[in-house]
């Protein structure tokens, strides 16, 4: 996957459902200090409509590599002026090797009087970088109602409808995208996600949506080995992650349940020590029927405030910041105040005794 260009909810398209609100009082908080799940109140009755007839086909699959989001880079949303920055929800939370949120972008690492330009805060997918930025986990799938979840994917590049910031209601139709349908697709069958694009892939098609789902599979990258400390041999197959070691190892037509419980042990072997990754491991056994690459069909939405509150950033709410550039954010915490930098041309600097000098000062 290769990051792109993005804007926000195309004007006139399906994306017609009014995002439920938090409440106007002080929600509660939960413990990575987001209101709880129960305090965004019901979600829309749009996002359990029956659209199996629909006529817009697709199909999911998986992977949790951990790596910065693609909407992190500013390469991947609109830039060309504040007001498309902020049309376009800005760009996605990304997270240091503890968990941490941290800046998605800061000065460049050779800014000077001459050049003031921003650069993205490295991905630890670079070199397993464990100074580099993450995935945050709380943007593991979470469950909203017995019908209906909530999670995050790659979507497609905005010439296949897709873009960072875009929500998708889908309704799993009981298929696979291989024809190859097991009892897991069929115990899927009529639930609803409704999900957010916090990555942008130009190797999936249209209608495809690569659902972020700790374990899995890391794919082509692999920072997940790096934040949590288990090699990539422990983290199930590469494509396809716990669950398809376990059709490997119990054939590939067992049971619902045998499947389940194949995926819920390595679960908790591999995240006991990460909530949100085991949340959302737990969930793809529990909740999606450990249902191999299902097909569904799908419909642009208004985003729910619970994926839109997890996907903005805390930090990089505007297109212009004094940051000073790190190499290594492993060692920030929360409420740490960031290092600034600022540089002026010359005659401009008042740090010159002269008043004439240029440079740049913390």
């Amino acid at each position: 996957m290769n990051p792109g260009s993005s804007g926000s909810v195309v004007p006139g398209s399906s994306a017609d459902v009014v995002p439920e609100s938090s409440s106007s009082k002080d929600p509660d908080l939960d413990e990575n200090g987001f209101p709880t799940l129960e305090s965004y109140g019901d979600p829309p009755a749009a996002y359990t409509k029956d659209i199996l007839n629909n006529g817009k086909t697709g199909w999911s699959s998986r992977y949790w590599d951990a790596c910065k989001p693609h909407c992190s880079w500013l390469s991947s949303v609109d830039t060309t002026s504040e007001a498309a920055y902020q049309a376009g929800r800005t760009v996605a939370r990304n997270c240091n090797i503890h968990d941490v949120e941290v800046p998605a972008f800061t000065l460049g690492h050779a800014v000077q009087q001459y050049w003031m330009g921003y650069e993205g805060t490295n991905s630890a997918c670079v070199n397993s970088n464990a100074g580099g930025t993450y995935t945050c986990t709380d943007m593991a799938p979470i469950q909203v109602t017995e019908n209906l979840s909530y999670g995050y994917v790659a979507a497609p590049g905005a010439q296949f409808g897709g873009g960072c910031g875009k929500c998708f209601h889908l309704q799993f139709n009981g298929g696979n995208h291989a024809n190859d349908v097991k009892e897991t697709h069929k115990a899927l069958k009529g639930k609803h996600m409704v999900v957010m694009a916090s990555n942008i892939g130009y190797d999936v098609e249209a209608g495809q949506y690569d659902m972020l789902v700790p374990g899995g599979g890391v794919g082509a990258f692999n920072a997940l080995s790096t934040q949590i400390g288990v090699p990539a041999s422990g983290l199930g197959a590469n494509g396809g992650g716990f669950l398809t070691e376990c059709q490997q190892s119990l054939g590939w037509d067992n049971t619902v349940e045998a499947y389940q419980q194949c995926v819920l042990k390595k679960c908790d072997e591999v995240f006991k020590d990460w909530p949100n990754l085991l949340r959302g491991c737990r969930w793809y056994a529990e909740w999606y029927m450990a249902a191999d690459n299902p097909t569904y069909n799908w419909e642009e939405v208004e985003c729910p405030q619970y994926l839109i509150d997890h996907y903005l950033t805390t930090f990089n709410t505007t297109l212009e910041n004094r940051w000073r550039w790190h190499d290594d954010w492993s060692d920030y915490k929360k409420g740490d105040v960031l290092d600034t930098v600022y540089c002026w041309k010359d005659g401009e600097n008042p740090n010159d005794p002269n008043g004439k000098g240029a440079g740049c000062a913390p």
